[in-house]
């Protein structure tokens, strides 16, 4: 990891960039790809699966034979961690449902907001470089909870594996209640979903993380019809840590996401030179055990140790990086929580490691990459739903805003408007 020591603060957004690559070139690429997708549906699909997958399919979506065979292969030990996770990740969305009430905004005028579940939704699953089953049950959870009534999912087949899709993927759809799965990577289910073709329904919303082409082609699918969670990218955390930091904890939350691709990146923000060479000696040690420690030492190349001069500018960098995932690890490390306005997911103190929110605490792990937080959520309830107003006047309250709207519609020149309400009054 480059290590800079304290910068001018003129530095601050070059040193925070997040690795990318040229996006003219990607989004037509993209787009190349999505305008086959809906010309041609499942016949494009299957082309590229072949292309990018290396797959030949002869059905997209996976059989019931095909599942039965992969929750059978699934240790008793994985199914149980797995059920766990989904009961937590269940009690915490679940704590989300708030009653919305009817307001009587004057005499004869009653305003309400009902909230109602999206109907059909598409979950991106990834499964090239890891097979994300926990966010099998991160998306699929909420959406149970509100009562989305179509839930799909898409996730790449592995060629390895004899084409089939990672069994506990298979298993987590199955406690959700997803009962349709593709074996569908990258842009094309994006587009699948998007569009709908001859196997896979079209959907109106479609949540879950990709690398760069996957998160182009959600961009692109969003001018068209189709709504998206949020733009979530490469995987990232920031860790801001002090001298009462393990350097051990810090190298190995470092790792945990320095590990999920070559696009990832990891920052690590403090004051301490002391802690930098500690945590410098142990990456390298904990990097030399770690199976993905290929992928991990490329996205290192990406990421930055950063000396800052006091916990002011630590604050306010971070805000400015606005980071996936932002680890204290500092003795008064709620004082600092209070300042972050920026950031997808926060753990706090030492034992509160960002794998806790991937799998098993009950927050959600599907959230806002690439400085994104400064303006979406993670993941929640409310990601899943769409709220209609309601309004209902008496003939008492039409008279008591009569005037008002009168004034107001006359004002902006649309008499029609006026009219609506100035007839309701001269003929009661």
């Amino acid at each position: 990891m480059q290590i800079l020591k304290y910068p001018n603060k003129k530095q601050w957004n070059k040193i925070i960039r997040r690795p990318t690559i040229d996006n003219t070139k990607l989004f037509k690429i993209v787009q190349n790809i999505l305008d086959d997708i809906k010309q041609n549906g499942d016949v494009a699909i299957k082309k590229y699966e072949l292309k990018f997958d290396n797959v030949k399919l002869d059905a997209l979506e996976v059989s019931s034979e095909e599942k039965n065979i992969a929750i059978q292969s699934i240790s008793d030990q994985l199914k149980q961690a797995i059920i766990v996770s989904k009961k937590n990740i269940e009690k915490f969305h679940m704590s989300q449902k708030n009653l919305l009430p009817k307001v009587e905004i004057s005499t004869g005028v009653i305003c309400w907001q009902k909230a109602l579940p999206i109907e059909k939704v598409g979950l991106y699953i990834p499964g090239g470089v890891a097979p994300l089953f926990s966010t099998v049950l991160m998306l699929a959870t909420p959406a149970r909870i509100v009562g989305c009534k179509e839930i799909i999912l898409c996730t790449p087949p592995n060629s390895n594996n004899n084409n089939k899709i990672h069994p506990a993927i298979i298993f987590a759809a199955k406690i959700t209640g997803i009962n349709k799965i593709f074996k569908i990577g990258g842009v094309q289910a994006i587009g699948a979903m998007a569009y709908g073709t001859q196997s896979v329904p079209q959907v109106y919303k479609i949540f879950g993380p990709g690398n760069q082409y996957v998160t182009a082609a959600k961009q692109l699918v969003s001018l068209c019809g189709v709504a998206i969670d949020m733009p979530a990218g490469p995987s990232e955390v920031e860790i801001i840590a002090d001298e009462t930091a393990n350097p051990i904890f810090v190298a190995a939350d470092l790792l945990s996401q320095a590990e999920h691709g070559i696009d990832s990146q990891v920052i690590l923000l403090t004051i301490s030179e002391k802690l930098v060479k500690q945590v410098t000696i142990e990456l390298t040690k904990q990097l030399k055990t770690l199976p993905r420690k290929i992928i991990a030492k490329k996205a290192l190349l990406n990421s930055k140790i950063i000396i800052l001069k006091n916990q002011q500018e630590i604050i306010d960098l971070t805000n400015q990086y606005a980071p996936e995932h932002l680890i204290i690890e500092t003795n008064n490390y709620n004082d600092i929580a209070k300042q972050i306005i920026n950031a997808g997911s926060v753990f706090l103190g030492h034992y509160s490691p960002e794998s806790a929110g991937d799998y098993s605490s009950g927050t959600n792990h599907t959230l806002p990459t690439s400085g994104y937080a400064k303006s979406y959520s993670g993941i929640n309830i409310d990601s899943f739903t769409k709220k209609i107003t309601f309004q209902e006047i008496t003939k008492e309250g039409i008279k008591y805003l009569a005037s008002t709207i009168e004034i107001m519609a006359e004002n902006e020149q649309l008499q029609a408007h006026k009219n609506a309400v100035t007839f309701r009054k001269i003929n009661e």
